[in-house]
C-alpha cells in the first residue's frame, strides 16, 4: 500500500513513533515524506537521520514543505527539535514538499494515501496547486480535530491552521480522520517505553526523544506514559479491522473546533477504537520490528 507522510516532525515525539509504525508494517510501502509547519528544512533533515538510523532507503524523497500557515497564525516551536543530534546539517534534502505530494500522487493515481499528521498547510497546498490532487489520492488519513460528544477541544493540528483545515475539508478528498476523542484511550506505558529502547538502534533514539518529550511536558514526565497520536493513524491504515467507523460531513468553525454531522454519504470517516490495548500493543510490536534493521531490511527487499 503506497504512502506519503506529512509531517510536522521534530516536536511531539509521536511524529517519529509513527514513521517507526509505517517501517514495521509489511502492509505499507512509504513513498515519500513532506514536512510541514516551522522549520521545515530541520524536520525533513531530522526525518531523513531517522530514515537512516533505521537503514532504510536513503534515495526516499523527503522533501521541506511550507514554514509559514495560510491562516497567518503565529508557529508554536517547542525549541527541544533535532536537539540529540548536533550534526543534521550533513542531511541532505532537497526539492518542495508541494511538488512531492503532487507529482506523487499523480505517478500512483488511485493508489495511494496521504498520511498528514501535522497542520494541514501543505495539503491545501497542493489542493491548490493541483485540481487532479483531489482525485488522485486514495484516501487522506489525518491525525486531527477532536470528536467527543461534551467539551470538544480545538485540537493542535487543526487550529494551528485553521484556512488550511477548512481548505481541506470543503475539497471532495476522501478523508479518515481520528481526534483526541480517540487516541487518548491509547497509552503507551513506562514498560512499552523500555521496550522499544531495547530494540534497537531507532528504539534507542525513540526513547531518548519520548525522555526530551516528557521532561519538556511535566505531567508527561510524572505520570511515565506516551500518548501515541499520530502513530495510532499509522496503524489504522495497516490494520482497518481494528477500529470501528462512522461516515459524516465535517466541517471547521473559526476557533478550530471539528464539527461533524451523520451522514452515510459523507467524505468523512470517522475513527474509534474497538480495543485500546490491542491498538497499544500493535503500535509497539512494529515500532520494535521497525528498530531491528536485519528485520526491516529483509522486509524492505521483499517488496
Amino acid at each position: 500500500m503506497n504512502l506519503i507522510l506529512d509531517t510536522d516532525i521534530g516536536s511531539d515525539v509521536d511524529d517519529a513513533l509513527a514513521l517507526a509504525v509505517i517501517i514495521g508494517s509489511p502492509e505499507l510501502h512509504l513513498a515519500g515524506i513532506s514536512t510541514v509547519y516551522g522549520n521545515t528544512q530541520l524536520r525533513a533533515q531530522l526525518a531523513r537521520r531517522y530514515l537512516r538510523i533505521a537503514q532504510q532507503n536513503t534515495s526516499l524523497p523527503v522533501a521541506p514543505g511550507l514554514e509559514t500557515t495560510r491562516s497567518g497564525a503565529e508557529i508554536w516551536w517547542a525549541g527541544h527539535e533535532g536537539g540529540l543530534f548536533d550534526d543534521l546539517d550533513d542531511e541532505d534534502v532537497t526539492g518542495d514538499a508541494i511538488h512531492l505530494l503532487t507529482t506523487t500522487a499523480a505517478r500512483h493515481a488511485g493508489e495511494i494515501d496521504v498520511l498528514a499528521i501535522g497542520p494541514l498547510t501543505n495539503i491545501a497546498a497542493a489542493l491548490d496547486a493541483d485540481p487532479a490532487f483531489e482525485t488522485n489520492v486514495r484516501r487522506l488519513v489525518i491525525m486531527g480535530g477532536d470528536f467527543s460528544v461534551e467539551s470538544r477541544r480545538a485540537e493542535h493540528n487543526i487550529r494551528c491552521d485553521i484556512a488550511a483545515a477548512k481548505r481541506v475539508f470543503s475539497s471532495r478528498l476522501p478523508i479518515v480522520i481520528g481526534g483526541l476523542d480517540l487516541t487518548l484511550k491509547v497509552k503507551l506505558s513506562y514498560e512499552d517505553v523500555q521496550t522499544i529502547a531495547r530494540s534497537g538502534p531507532y528504539g534507542e533514539v525513540l526513547a531518548a526523544e519520548i525522555d526530551v518529550w516528557w521532561k519538556y511536558n511535566d505531567a508527561r514526565n510524572r505520570e511515565q506514559f506516551n500518548s501515541p497520536h499520530d502513530p495510532i493513524l499509522a496503524l489504522w491504515i495497516a490494520k482497518p479491522n481494528l477500529f470501528l467507523t462512522t461516515q459524516a460531513d465535517v466541517r471547521i468553525d473559526d476557533e478550530g473546533h471539528t464539527l461533524d454531522t451523520a451522514n452515510p454519504d459523507g467524505n468523512v470517516t470517522i475513527l474509534d477504537v474497538l480495543r485500546a490495548e490491542t491498538i497499544q500493543e500493535e503500535i509497539v510490536t512494529r515500532v520494535v520490528t521497525a528498530s531491528n534493521p536485519v528485520a526491516a531490511s529483509q522486509r524492505g527487499d521483499a517488496r
